[in-house]
């Protein structure tokens, strides 16, 4: 077999970067590989920001969309069709983000239909209904989900009372919100100071950037939020958490502990520890409880960065009968990363992944401007991605065993399993304690 080329440095287009008088920031970048243009905003309004249970900011994106005071979903539906554009929102746990893309030559009546949006939402009753109704039913379905189940629970068990491990709202919670909370909710979160806006495209930086402050200056709404507290870090020394299904074939196993946020001291060497632990193919953990011993089929490990902290988290979906043995092997290879130096093989291909993922992701327009925007949200400018794979090149096997002891040691990360307590428990009792619950 060949051996590996040298890999060729990442091209960085050039970048406007500016502040409107609103206080919105615009990030515009050239990319002509077509005709179109992609943007992304990313408004700080998520379900953190959202005081009961996150009802209202899980509807909103949808209804914000559904209607303004000059147009109905059909009017804005056909006027997209018109200008060969789409545009859609969803809210994660920190932010609301609009998702568009449209041919080049029309991105200005597009920012023009987002503004409308934006400012102009009339949430019709029969939009918001419907709305209601679907986002109530994912919620059941989610719930009967184990992997869904077992997410749930391990937010529970990470950050405890702080907004980010509250539980789904119940559907019943759901289909009470109208018109009016929505409205109240956008008034008090949607505003354009602290929001990004990306624009990938085949136009140019400064007239994209004109454009916006064009179209989304008159957006000039002041928040009245408050910022919402960062969660404490996670706590250790838990018994492992079962969360019983009775009859289940098949445990979920999930690990979780703290981590650095990106750009901070030490994050590459992290980068690298956990994606030669769990973070791709050919890791370890693949090869062993999926190579080696075909306990489960997709284990691994990711990590969840969000605004105000950031987690690592391994997953593993493993027949119920060897729960214990694939709980053993988790453990086995976290202690051999905290203990052992990795090998430069182990390293050199794991950077090699990283950097051409990274690489791959951002050659299209809308992985660019998705890459620039999550990178935007976490304070990190367009060098993060410039000297990406220079500062992954720097990282030596001794950087990756000083961090993985401190982040990777299993007596440091919570264990949370999805399954049926009477066929798994007494095998996850020969390794650590055990504590039952039957609801989340």
């Amino acid at each position: 077999m060949p051996s590996v080329g040298k890999a060729r440095p990442l091209k960085v287009p050039p970048v406007t970067d500016r502040t409107l008088r609103n206080g919105l920031r615009v990030i515009a970048v050239k990319r002509s590989s077509v005709p179109r243009a992609e943007l992304r905003l990313r408004i700080p309004a998520g379900l953190i920001y959202d005081t009961g249970d996150g009802a209202r900011a899980r509807l909103l994106p949808d209804t914000m969309l559904a209607g303004t005071r000059d147009r109905s979903s059909v009017e804005i539906a056909r006027e997209l069709q018109r200008l060969g554009a789409s545009l859609a929102a969803s809210a994660d746990d920190d932010d609301l983000i609009v998702h568009a893309g449209v041919l080049a030559q029309n991105l200005k009546p597009l920012l023009a239909l987002v503004a409308e949006t934006l400012t102009q939402p009339a949430f019709p009753a029969d939009e918001v209904a419907v709305a209601r109704d679907r986002i109530a039913q994912e919620i059941i379905i989610r719930r009967s989900q184990p992997s869904a189940i077992a997410s749930e629970a391990l937010d529970a068990r990470v950050y405890g009372r702080h907004r980010y491990g509250r539980g789904l709202p119940t559907p019943e919670a759901v289909r009470r919100i109208g018109a009016g909370p929505l409205r109240t909710y956008h008034a008090q979160h949607i505003a354009p100071r602290g929001s990004s806006l990306v624009i990938v495209g085949d136009v140019s930086p400064e007239k994209a950037a004109d454009l916006a402050e064009e179209m989304l200056v008159p957006w000039r709404v002041k928040t009245t939020a408050a910022s919402p507290a960062k969660p404490p870090a996670p706590p250790t020394g838990l018994p492992v958490l079962i969360v019983d299904r009775p009859g289940a074939v098949q445990t979920n196993i999930r690990m979780a502990g703290r981590w650095k946020k990106r750009g901070a001291p030490d994050f590459y060497a992290l980068a690298m520890a956990h994606n030669v632990f769990g973070g791709y193919f050919s890791s370890r953990l693949v090869k062993n409880i999926r190579e080696d011993k075909g306990y489960t089929y997709s284990p691994g490990s990711a990590i969840d960065h969000r605004r105000l902290c950031s987690t690592f988290i391994v997953a593993a979906d493993v027949g119920t009968d060897v729960t214990g043995p694939s709980l053993l092997e988790i453990r086995y290879e976290l202690g051999r990363m905290t203990l052992l130096p990795v090998s430069q093989e182990e390293l050199d291909a794991g950077r090699r992944y990283l950097a051409g993922v990274t690489m791959l992701s951002t050659q299209t327009q809308s992985g660019l401007a998705s890459y620039i925007d999550s990178i935007t949200a976490a304070g990190l400018g367009i060098d993060y991605l410039r000297d990406f794979r220079a500062n992954l090149e720097k990282v030596t096997p001794d950087d990756v065993l000083r961090v993985a002891a401190e982040y990777l040691s299993p007596r440091n990360l919570l264990t949370v399993m999805v399954g049926d307590v009477s066929a798994i428990k007494r095998s996850v009792e020969a390794l650590e304690p055990v504590e039952v619950t039957t609801a989340l």
